[in-house]
């Protein structure tokens, strides 16, 4: 057979194909076109690892600028698209022939991440936790850039496809959600002391925490509602601040969690208490400390999305501001990728799902928040998502202001690696859920 020399694009379907070609047992797939060099020994220890493990393929860490870049370990839940194997993988050949003869798709962005869900049918990929190959200085990467890739409209191209990929994935392991699935509610049973509350933990956000309540404790409603901001034992003037302003503002109730007798509580903990209060309203509607709403007519707005289509969330679109308002690319945030048919399975793919973030109590109750401080959020969506209808608005509620005191500034590696973790295990645990 002829040898394909054509350039295909890095990820594409046709470029999987041509590097199965080889002759060789195992396959080298380059996941970018920086340069790549093997330390002694390096790719027969990892084809010594394909062999013990029998894994379909294998990754592991690399150097970089003199530096071990660490990944983590490969999950069931691990289905986002952007997930860091590094700059290459060592794959089966036969697995990979297999894998490709079962696909007539051809994508042009999607092609690695559709080999490598075929690939894991068969089992997990290893992760060889060693400094394998050395990689020549590249060009750091935007962080925000990267992090809403999946947003830019100039990506949705590539995004189809990818959303194509996982939903065929989930259909084949029966993890498919249909919206033949979803439980019908009536967001007007039930008796609550208001329509609706907005949900503020804060932990030493002096500086911000006034903006926050002020927005929402100024919106405009044609119904009762409450702020409930649970200061989780602030210590830099922030609750004095929250007593002043409760002079000011009498729709403010605020909750002290070091009234709870729990060493730990986090951002999930304070929602937990929010929302199971007997002050919480019939919505529990998101608002972070630093953050305000766009406008005095968002609660309205997002009230009455759940009267109208009777959700049990509604989430709405942000615009990404610096400290003092100014807007930010990409700007606009409006996870316009979400449809009502398929959101909940694409879901799985990407790594959040908008803001603000609203909720029908009642639900919210019976699932609860985990007590983590990262991620909390998306684990009910997910939940959510699986059993009840979701209510998007895509104009711009909600100005995130990012700043030097954000609780995602410069991350390190090893605190993006644990952020990823958690989320992939939610992943994991909705999967099996949904395979139920």
């Amino acid at each position: 057979m002829k040898k394909d020399n054509t350039t295909y694009p890095l990820l594409s379907t046709r470029r999987m194909r041509q590097l199965a070609e080889t002759d060789s047992e195992y396959t080298i797939i380059s996941l970018s076109d920086c340069h790549t060099e093997f330390n002694y020994l390096g790719l027969e220890r990892l084809e010594q690892v394909l062999e013990m493990s029998g894994a379909p393929f294998v990754y592991c860490d690399y150097v970089e600028n003199g530096e071990i870049k660490r990944h983590i370990p490969y999950q069931e839940g691990s289905l986002r698209d952007d997930f860091d194997f590094g700059k290459l993988v060592v794959a089966r050949t036969s697995a990979v022939r297999e894998a490709l003869a079962d696909t007539s798709c051809d994508y042009l962005a999607a092609g690695w991440y559709d080999l490598r869900l075929r690939l894991i049918r068969n089992g997990l990929p290893a992760y060889c936790p060693e400094p394998i190959y050395c990689v020549q200085p590249t060009r750091e990467e935007d962080g925000e850039a990267v992090h809403f890739a999946y947003v830019d409209p100039r990506n949705r191209s590539s995004q189809i496809e990818m959303e194509k990929v996982v939903t065929d994935y989930l259909k084949s392991i029966g993890a498919l959600v249909t919206p033949a699935e979803r439980k019908d509610i009536c967001v007007s049973d039930g008796v609550f002391p208001v329509e609706a509350s907005v949900v503020i933990p804060v932990r030493n956000r002096r500086r911000t925490i006034a903006n926050a309540v002020e927005s929402a404790c100024t919106q405009k409603t044609d119904f009762p509602y409450n702020v409930i901001v649970v200061d989780n034992r602030s210590d830099d003037g922030t609750a004095e601040l929250l007593a002043e302003l409760s002079l000011r503002y009498p729709q403010l109730i605020v909750i002290n969690t070091d009234v709870v007798p729990y060493s730990y509580i986090g951002i999930g903990g304070c929602w937990n208490l929010a929302v199971n209060s007997d002050s919480c309203g019939r919505f529990a509607i998101q608002l972070d400390s630093d953050d305000v709403y766009s406008s005095d007519n968002t609660l309205q707005k997002i009230v009455d999305k759940f009267r109208s289509e009777n959700c049990a969330m509604v989430i709405g679109s942000y615009t990404l501001t610096d400290f003092d308002r100014n807007v930010l690319p990409p700007g606009l945030i409006d996870h316009s990728e979400w449809t009502d048919e398929n959101g909940p399975n694409n879901a799985l793919r990407i790594n959040g799902l908008g803001a603000p973030r609203a909720f029908y109590t009642p639900v919210v109750r019976s699932i609860g928040f985990p007590d983590v401080c990262y991620g909390e959020d998306y684990a009910v969506g997910l939940a959510i998502s699986r059993q009840y209808y979701i209510g998007r608005i895509y104009e711009s509620l909600y100005l995130c202001r990012r700043w030097e005191d954000n609780s995602d500034h410069a991350l390190s590696r090893d605190r993006i690696n644990a952020n990823n973790y958690y989320k992939d295990t939610l992943r994991t645990l909705e999967l099996k859920s949904r395979m139920k």
